[in-house]
């Protein structure tokens, strides 16, 4: 966006340049006048060192690192270049770098720093704690995260599109712009956080919040089927039923063939209840319904045989059909000393449902 001066009757522009025509060096002059009023970046921060790369078998070097008021490690990468170039990449390689880093290491390295600088080295300790509000060193964790913040004159397409994707797998990555104007003698900087943009932040950070939670349920959700099904598999082998050989997985249902393509026995299991069905989807809704009418024609005779009522469910707004039986004993979420009786439960309708419909599959018309 333009930048405009407001005059009594008119909005003045301001010439847009760059640092490469004001030449302003990346090292010499951003990084220098950063590392001494860091709060331009619009973040609390307090600079521990610039140039680090202690590590081995590497030459490359944070431009300068910081840590925050929660102790977390911060990245800062710099660039002079008006599309920021690969920084997004460099950024994450540095953060996995120093994310081990301990209190005391970063007590070691701002010593050197401020040695550097010209001011006492023995004051690391006690400035580091002061910024983090801390008693001594045992009070809180140190850099239980890495934070990236990235900073150029602007940046490309396929860096925001990186940043975005990193920020949506919860990599708190930044992207600030310095947008460099000239104004007669004056030079001026724009200073802007583009991503996160600041107004959305707070309600990217709830959506963030809720998507942990929801996958953080299905998590669980999911290990409770996976053991639930567990227990159930190792019942029907105990009892040599057709499901014995599978091997659980954590999805609402277990499928066992009935030898023939596209039929099968299935169990199913909900938070509240479980239920046992043939399920029949050989691909073409037109076979599928037929397959279901000869079935139903002998619906008294196989309900007869299974002992009770079966919901006959030709679902017209699907291309499958089946045939279930609801057992309302509960289901995965009860209390697991109840799992055993439900299982046993399944089991014993399974049986019932195989033997009222085995007859009739054998005759069934699949042209």
């Amino acid at each position: 966006m333009p930048l405009y001066e407001m005059t009594s009757d008119s909005f003045r522009p301001i010439q847009e340049t760059t640092f490469s025509e004001m030449k302003i060096r990346e090292r010499d002059d951003i990084q220098r006048m950063l590392r001494s009023q860091i709060d331009v970046l619009g973040d609390d921060l307090y600079v521990l060192t610039e140039e680090f790369g202690d590590w081995e078998d590497s030459r490359r070097r944070i431009d300068l690192l910081a840590i925050d008021r929660d102790a977390n490690l911060v990245v800062i990468e710099l660039k002079r270049t008006t599309d920021g170039g690969h920084m997004e990449l460099q950024a994450i390689r540095y953060a996995a770098m120093v994310s081990t880093m301990t209190l005391e290491r970063a007590e070691q390295i701002h010593s050197d720093y401020l040695g550097r600088q010209g001011q006492p080295s023995g004051e690391a300790k006690n400035r580091i704690l002061a910024f983090l509000g801390w008693e001594d060193s045992e009070e809180g964790s140190f850099a239980q995260d890495v934070r990236i913040i990235l900073v150029s004159e602007d940046f490309g397409k396929e860096l925001t599109t990186a940043v975005l994707w990193l920020r949506d797998r919860e990599i708190d990555i930044r992207c600030i712009r310095l947008r460099p104007y000239l104004d007669g003698n004056k030079r001026l900087v724009d200073v802007e956080q583009i991503i996160p943009l600041p107004e959305a932040n707070e309600y990217q950070v709830q959506i963030r919040e809720k998507e942990q939670f929801v996958r953080k349920k299905r998590a669980e959700r999911y290990d409770e089927r996976l053991r639930f099904w567990e227990g159930l598999v190792a019942l029907c082998r105990t009892r040599k039923t057709r499901h014995g050989h599978l091997k659980p997985g954590s999805y609402h249902w277990l499928g066992g063939s009935t030898g023939i393509r596209g039929i099968g026995f299935n169990y199913v299991i909900t938070q509240e209840e479980t239920a046992t069905e043939l399920y029949i989807d050989r691909g073409d809704v037109n076979q599928n319904k037929s397959i279901f009418a000869q079935l139903l024609e002998h619906r008294a005779e196989i309900e007869r045989i299974f002992g009770n009522a079966l919901l006959w469910e030709r679902l017209d707004d699907k291309r499958a059909c089946r045939i279930k039986f609801a057992i309302h004993d509960g289901g995965y979420r009860s209390p697991e000393n109840q799992w055993p009786a439900i299982q046993n439960a399944m089991v014993d309708a399974m049986a019932s449902l195989e033997k009222a419909l085995a007859p009739h599959l054998e005759r069934i018309d699949l042209k």
